[in-house]
């Protein structure tokens, strides 16, 4: 007879394993990007300044990885979407092509859900509806929308009870939003993919309902600060283990390298992506900190 042992339980897995830099500095670089008009290159100088020497493939692969991450742990603390929408569309350009980009606000100021799409149809435009109703669980009473024929015929399928406004200046309110994902695009070199264009776009959304208090995170920090905090609390809080999220916040690390016949002087500094520790040497008195230098030059995401 066969005796039966019972499966170990699985142990938790943190997002970050298996990457050579700190879930801090990950974390950072993803909020500094989605969050302000800089390049990758600009992120990889901004590090670079402060002793951390990564690639800047490595930071738009951290940017596609964890985006979607981090809006997917925050999503709980999400306020309930308004039942009157504005929705209209802008244009990006992906690989030297045009894309049509369907956003959608309530009254509070609340970015509803972001669709790229090839065409501008009634398909995507059902998509779009769709996929923000199953999405945010809420039938708008009202959806102020431009005249164009697609959004006529799909809300009048779709929504039938729901009363559709097509005044002029009436959705101006959106067209201004619009103004803010211009503005973070304009430093870029362009958009490549439309899979990576969609993690971006919805990034920025992201973001910047965070920053409006749209979450129930930080919400009594300054708008400074509202950002930083709740990427914090998301990133190191919901993407990693409550052990090793301790670990990582309370016991720094130890390691300190340095060349034969030169006698190490390690100091523990706390930053603003944790504890990192510094090396120097007796002989030189300079100090950088670990990862500093070609020999932790990491190029890849792992």
């Amino acid at each position: 007879m066969r005796t039966c042992h019972p499966r170990p339980a699985a142990i938790a897995r943190s997002a970050f394993a298996g990457f050579c830099f700190p879930p801090d500095v990950i974390v950072l670089a993803v909020r500094w990007y989605l969050r302000f008009a800089l390049s990758y290159r600009d992120i990889e100088e901004l590090l670079a300044e402060r002793g951390i020497d990564v690639d800047h493939v490595t930071v738009y692969r951290w940017v596609q990885r964890f985006t979607p991450m981090l809006a997917e742990a925050a999503r709980p603390c999400r306020h309930a979407v308004g039942d009157r929408w504005q929705v209209d569309e802008t244009y990006v350009k992906v690989a030297d092509r045009w894309r049509y980009v369907y956003r959608a606000i309530d009254q509070f100021g609340q970015v509803i859900d972001v669709f790229m799409s090839t065409r501008r149809d009634a398909a995507a435009a059902r998509r779009f509806f769709k996929r923000a109703i199953s999405t945010t669980k809420v039938t708008p009473i009202e959806v102020v929308t431009d005249r164009a024929l697609a959004d006529l015929t799909v809300l009048d399928d779709l929504l039938e009870a729901t009363w559709h406004r097509t005044e002029r200046y009436a959705s101006n309110r959106l067209e201004a939003d619009h103004g803010r994902l211009k503005a973070r695009l304009r430093p870029m070199r362009g958009l490549k993919q439309d899979r990576s264009a969609s993690i971006v776009l919805a990034g920025q959304a992201f973001v910047q309902n965070l920053r409006r208090g749209h979450y129930e995170l930080a919400v009594d920090e300054p708008v400074t600060r509202r950002v930083a905090v709740a990427f914090r609390r998301v990133g190191i809080g919901d993407l990693m283990p409550l052990e090793e999220a301790q670990a990582s916040a309370c016991r720094p690390s130890t390691r300190c390298t340095e060349p034969a016949g030169a006698s190490p002087i390690c100091t523990t500094r706390r930053t603003a992506w944790g504890y990192i520790v510094f090396r120097g040497s007796a002989t030189d008195g300079r100090g950088g900190p670990i990862g500093a230098g070609p020999k932790r030059r990491c190029s890849g995401g792992r």
